[in-house]
């Protein structure tokens, strides 16, 4: 495997919630402790997953990156760990398995929560140990290989509902590094935009088109169900149909809002009225029992940033419940 080529400067953004995420992959990307990288689809995971390669000692060592969800279950363990000759019906030759390959360098499992619990039990070996058996060998071979993880699943309930092993959990879950959801920074969205829109252009050598007033603003509301990514596909559409034009919102075609008037629960105000800091002060508490604390993510079932939920902790002294 080659190293993989990275330019830093696609991390876009400003947002704090965001620069965070950044300061901190940097962080660990000084040293070989194992992270995990959250976030919902389309959030640029593997990216910051790439940051964080490109940025430590192993970046002139192999990327190698896996997506666990889309193994053949039955070959699982054979594709990840490796096998020999005649291990089993049509294994005609060795095979050294993704693991071996990101010798010296990093082994980036995305969807992880993805394998099933005999895989999840020869993982936690390999990040216990640093060892690697290979199917039909002899024995287990020590191997040199920094692990990154993703996952956009909620691992917790996952352990909880007995489809993830609690310890491989404990072992992956070292660092986690949890990327924001674009609605939750509506002040990149401009950044990102612009940015893409440049490179795309230049991909496919046109000009960039301009987005009027009125398109941005309503790309600004947008909730941006599939993130980065849905934005990204939206700003290489508007290269290819629209170059060099101006547009508007009538050309976006953006997905329907899944969270629009018309499906929020019919909630009517009790005759005798409520105490509004009281509601908002339970809402709060049952969002964070239903996330176990996770304050990012109660903050996204509550349409909240982070930082507007940290301030309503603080303002209803619900800091130590």
């Amino acid at each position: 495997m080659q190293p993989t080529s990275f330019d830093p400067q696609d991390m876009i953004g400003a947002s704090p919630e965001f620069l965070s995420v950044l300061r901190a992959a940097r962080v660990v990307a000084a040293t070989d402790a194992t992270a995990l990288v959250l976030g919902e689809t389309g959030t640029g995971k593997e990216l910051l997953a790439r940051l964080i390669h490109h940025e430590s000692r192993r970046a002139h060592g192999s990327w190698v990156a896996v997506n666990c969800a889309a193994l053949p279950q039955d070959l699982i363990e054979a594709e990840l760990f490796g096998y020999r000759r005649g291990a089993f019906t049509g294994a005609v030759a060795d095979r050294p398995g993704y693991i071996r390959q990101a010798q010296g360098g990093t082994l980036f499992l995305d969807e992880v929560a993805e394998l099933p619990l005999g895989a999840q039990a020869k993982l936690l070996r390999f990040l216990e140990h640093g060892e690697c058996q290979a199917l039909g060998g002899d024995r287990p071979e020590p191997v040199d290989v920094r692990v990154l993880a993703a996952t956009h699943r909620d691992l917790r309930h996952w352990v909880d509902a007995g489809r993830f092993r609690e310890d491989l959990y404990y072992r992956l879950h070292v660092i986690p590094l949890e990327l924001p959801p674009l609605r939750e920074r509506p002040g990149d969205i401009g950044v990102l935009l612009d940015a893409l829109t440049e490179q795309l252009a230049a991909r496919h050598g046109v000009n960039p088109p301009r987005f009027s007033a009125q398109a941005r603003r309503l790309l600004t509301r947008h909730r941006w169900p599939g993130n980065v990514r849905e934005l990204r596909n939206l700003c290489e559409r508007s290269v290819v149909l629209f170059s060099g034009q101006t547009i508007d919102p009538e050309h976006l075609h953006l997905e329907a809002r899944a969270d629009t008037a018309a499906d929020l629960p019919d909630w009517q105000l009790p005759r005798d009225g409520v105490q509004l800091d009281r509601l908002e002060a339970g809402l709060i508490r049952q969002a964070l029992g239903r996330t176990q604390g996770n304050r990012a993510r109660a903050a996204r079932l509550l349409g909240l940033t982070r930082d507007t939920l940290l301030y309503r902790i603080k303002k209803y002294a619900l800091e130590g419940e």
